[in-house]
């Protein structure tokens, strides 16, 4: 048995490289439409790009499957509301959820700096509150009125 997504609409953060990437490519292979989000900084979180997600984008296109690149920083709450938005008008919902997107202090941790820590720590927290909170408002909407 093979696990299909057909009609399912997918938001993978971090996806321009590594496990976001391998994430996105996964679900494009089994059907279903993803939102490729990468902020497209380096690994520190310094700088700005869509140029990853943008490549991530082509190789779906290319495989056969449909994509959207998508810029927003995971941790700005209007920037996850656009990016939500614009991909349920795109394609009517969002399905699924995979929040990858991080940036890295590659120190130990006894190396590292309180301002460093607050930052990565806050990349991945705020991008799951935000996140769920938006996609899950459009979840919530499409449930059974006997849920």
């Amino acid at each position: 048995m093979k696990i299909r997504f057909d009609g399912r609409v997918a938001i993978v953060t971090g996806a321009g490289n590594g496990l976001g990437r391998a994430h996105a490519l996964g679900l494009a292979s089994r059907g279903a439409k993803v939102v490729v989000n990468d902020f497209g900084g380096a690994r520190d979180g310094t700088g700005r790009s869509l140029s990853p997600a943008e490549a991530v984008v082509e190789e779906i296109r290319k495989a056969g499957g449909t994509a959207m690149a998508d810029g927003a920083d995971v941790s700005n709450f209007e920037q996850v509301k656009a990016m939500v938005e614009r991909a349920t008008k795109e394609w009517g919902s969002v399905d699924l959820l995979c929040a990858n997107a991080g940036i890295l202090r590659d120190k130990s941790f006894g190396k590292l700096e309180p301002a460093d820590f607050a930052k990565a720590r806050c990349a991945s927290g705020r991008q799951l509150l935000l996140l769920q909170s938006r996609v899950g408002r459009h979840a919530r909407a499409r449930l059974p009125a006997s849920c």
